[in-house]
């Protein structure tokens, strides 16, 4: 059974820049420099770098990566 913590995080709207690479895969600095490159889809909240779960969800889509976690 999820915790309360985990089961929060799906409720996110937005990811931070590292946090949306690890789903990726991705260190660290290769989120940051995904994001940087345009890459990885980002809004600006102030002075941080975020990322909209929505258009992190269509990049997959549009890899054709799925729920289940593999390439269709």
């Amino acid at each position: 059974m999820p915790s309360r913590h985990e089961s929060k995080r799906d409720d996110r709207l937005v990811y931070d820049v590292p946090e949306a690479g690890a789903l990726l895969g991705l260190s660290r600095n290769a989120s940051y420099e995904a994001a940087k490159r345009g890459q990885l889809p980002t809004i600006k909240v102030g002075k941080l770098l975020k990322v909209p779960k929505a258009a992190l969800m269509r990049l997959l889509e549009q890899a054709g990566i799925t729920k289940g976690g593999t390439a269709s």
